[in-house]
């Protein structure tokens, strides 16, 4: 029971933060290779706080890591959570595919 506890806290975490367009769009930058924070907030329209901020929230959702060199903060994306959720959406990916090829056979019989 814990350990579906803690897999749905984990799931929780993931899609709390990927709900914001923002975390998204910084994960999409971390898809190309790690960035400085700096980097990061650049094509931003916010503060550098406002941006670390959401990689904090990325952080504690364990999307990604960061690393300090000297004053840099360098980000890395850990794409292990987001097949966690991938796993989690395939399940009902495959659960509606198989409503929606049962109610297909069902108007089909229906028109004949």
């Amino acid at each position: 029971m814990v350990e579906r506890e803690e897999s749905e806290s984990d799931l929780n975490a993931i899609f709390g933060a990927l709900a914001n367009p923002t975390r998204r769009a910084l994960v999409e930058q971390l898809a190309g290779g790690p960035e400085s924070v700096g980097d990061l907030a650049e094509p931003h329209d916010m503060s550098l706080a406002a941006v670390s901020k959401h990689l904090q929230v990325l952080e504690d959702a364990g999307l990604i890591s960061v690393e300090k060199d000297g004053r840099v903060r360098r980000c890395h994306l850990d794409a292990a959570p987001l097949s966690d959720a991938f796993g989690w959406l395939t399940r009902y990916r495959v659960f509606w595919e198989d409503r929606f090829d049962a109610l297909e056979d069902h108007l089909e019989k229906d028109g004949q």
